[in-house]
């Protein structure tokens, strides 16, 4: 549908919809520009509190993604009409309190009756706009490193029939809540380490369209091929008995049927792993690409931060398919 609408030709607009960015960028100067986005959700987490924490992780992740700054933000809350109101008032606090932990400020929102409820944000950020990262971009040779393990959706659902442990529950929630800013904050550190010429190719974070829909995007977008070793990518504590349980969200059915012809399996990658690759997150970690010679220093520095930086895969200059998985 977006295909067969008009482009914007506002030549200020450094990062639209084209490339099914993480946020858009809007110029205002030289050396300032507007990184924006908004995303909600329904329900994740059955503490309300424990919600609005991943809720606002989760909208504030596209800014850290692109490379900028969260300055504010706005609400947005559908709510059932004879929703407790001490329900929203936690979840509303939950945000508010991860949104503090960003420096991050609320400056408004707006709210409607609906029977599903829904909460999120609309994130404005700053950046300047030379050092703004793409999910376009990755060369042959990169490494690709991820930042979170994989595994909330499958979590998530086998948590709604009653059938995740509660150890699998703690450790998919302590993920979602997780701030991107930590990693950012050492991929901006790291950049300016190495001079003019950023190692840092690619950048994009893992959401709904799961592990390998982003890793789709990156690779179109960039003319290139992703090559990923199913045994290197993190997963979460009891993600995979989950996956092997059945419970797999609606989100990871559509990834796969929208992904899959462009993902080429070894015969060696059980159906577990396959299903958690295509397994929609939330609040997930980033994918970066990054020059060979500085993807170990990279990783170490990440760890050093307590961020759980796995090196996962490479880029290759082949077109077909685009992201092989062994």
């Amino acid at each position: 549908m977006l295909r067969r609408l008009p482009r914007p030709t506002d030549p200020n607009l450094l990062v639209g919809f084209d490339t099914s960015d993480d946020a858009g960028v809007y110029q205002l100067s030289a050396d300032l520009a507007l990184v924006q986005t908004v995303d909600f959700l329904t329900p994740i987490a059955d503490d309300p509190f424990t919600f609005g924490q991943i809720a606002a992780a989760n909208s504030l992740s596209d800014v850290y993604a692109m490379g900028g700054r969260p300055v504010s933000a706005l609400s947005i809350v559908g709510f059932p009409a004879d929703g407790d109101a001490a329900v929203l008032e936690q979840i509303l606090r939950g945000g508010l309190s991860k949104m503090d932990e960003a420096r991050c400020t609320i400056v408004g929102g707006h709210s409607v009756r609906d029977d599903d409820l829904k909460f999120g944000y609309a994130v404005t950020g700053v950046i300047n706009p030379k050092n703004i990262w793409r999910n376009v971009g990755a060369r042959p040779g990169d490494i690709l490193i991820l930042t979170k393990p994989i595994g909330t959706g499958v979590i998530a659902t086998a948590l709604k029939a009653g059938k995740a442990p509660a150890g699998s529950v703690e450790a998919a929630i302590a993920s979602m809540a997780r701030l991107n800013r930590d990693a950012a904050e050492a991929l901006h550190e790291f950049a300016v380490s190495a001079g003019a010429q950023s190692p840092i190719h690619a950048v994009t974070d893992v959401t709904g369209f799961g592990l390998l829909g982003h890793a789709r995007e990156m690779a179109s977008g960039s003319a290139v091929s992703l090559r990923i070793d199913h045994a290197k990518v993190p997963l979460l504590p009891g993600a995979r008995d989950a996956a092997r349980g059945g419970f797999l969200a609606g989100g990871l059915k559509s990834n796969r049927e929208f992904v899959a012809s462009c993902v080429e399996f070894a015969a060696n990658v059980d159906e577990d792993s396959r299903a958690l690759l295509f397994d929609p997150q939330t609040s997930g970690g980033l994918l970066i690409a990054i020059a060979p010679d500085n993807a170990a220093a990279l990783c170490t520095e990440l760890q050093r931060r307590q961020i759980p930086a796995s090196q996962i895969g490479e880029v290759v200059s082949e077109r077909s398919p685009l992201i092989h998985v062994h």
